[in-house]
């Protein structure tokens, strides 16, 4: 049950770290951004190309990958994300969807279509309790709680979160202060996007890398940002540990029904707790 418990917060660390930039463009922005698939995606393949082609360590080559994604959240927010700003949210799953696609078969063209395993970077296990943890996993529960408590601080304490989470309230009365309204989404946006980097970095290690791994976390995703409120930090922060539990548990007694789990949570939420429109 101990392993149970860790894998558990493990998903949850892993599924924080994704749905945070998921939370703030879907649930505030109003923008339900397929392509945080792709920057995923792409945060593990380039840890690959650093590991296998430059020869550095685990935590270099994660640095690399995600700041490599910053360019390419730049064009995706720049010219498809801000032209969606206040439009349908069909026309945001249309653009974004389309994005994923064509870069899906761009890192296919580029890597290949089979999966390729990553070891264990730290190869190292501690007992709790008699059983035998994985140091790696706890690693990563102690990334998602720090990356909790910076980004409370940093929307909280600091003049660009502040603004940000103004601008989410109240575009037009942050603008009409003379604030560029745009280009601090675009910092939140990118922010998100190298979370999203970062979870697939994290969880590399974990599954094998293969080009359509972001299609596979992409909806849980969603799910989390559902159940933890639109828009809501700290919601996000709970759903995405309590899902990843829930994920687990159910896993431990029935493996193909996992995943299915999610979203049942998902809809008793909804059930009892409908999204205001």
């Amino acid at each position: 049950m101990i392993s149970t418990l860790a894998y558990g917060l493990t998903v949850g660390g892993i599924l924080y770290i994704i749905s945070i930039g998921l939370s703030l463009t879907f649930g505030t922005m109003r923008i339900v951004n397929f392509a945080h698939a792709l920057v995923y995606t792409l945060g593990a393949y380039i840890l690959l190309t650093s590991l296998q082609k430059l020869g550095v360590g685990f935590v270099p080559a994660a640095g690399i990958a995600v700041l490599a994604v910053i360019p390419v959240s730049y064009l995706i927010e720049r010219y498809v994300i801000r032209r969606l700003y206040g439009q349908s949210v069909d026309y945001a799953i249309i653009a974004t969807y389309a994005v994923l696609l064509i870069g899906v078969d761009a890192i296919k063209w580029i890597w290949g279509a089979i999966p390729i395993p990553l070891s264990d970077p730290v190869g190292a296990s501690v007992l709790i309790l008699g059983v035998d943890l994985p140091v790696y996993r706890l690693i990563i529960i102690l990334i998602s709680l720090l990356i909790f408590v910076a980004l409370e601080a940093f929307f909280n304490r600091t003049v660009v979160g502040k603004i940000i989470i103004a601008g989410l309230e109240d575009k037009d009365a942050v603008a009409s202060l003379g604030i560029s309204v745009d280009k601090y989404f675009a910092v939140a946006f990118t922010l998100g996007s190298c979370l999203a980097a970062l979870g697939g970095v994290l969880y590399a290690p974990i599954t094998a890398v293969n080009p359509y791994m972001g299609f596979q976390v992409l909806l849980i995703c969603f799910a989390v940002v559902v159940v933890g409120g639109l828009g809501s930090i700290r919601g996000t922060f709970v759903a995405a540990f309590a899902l990843g539990m829930v994920m687990s548990i159910t896993g431990r007694f029935w493996g193909p029904a996992a995943d299915t789990m999610v979203f049942v949570v998902m809809g008793l939420i909804l059930i009892f707790k409908p999204i205001e429109a």
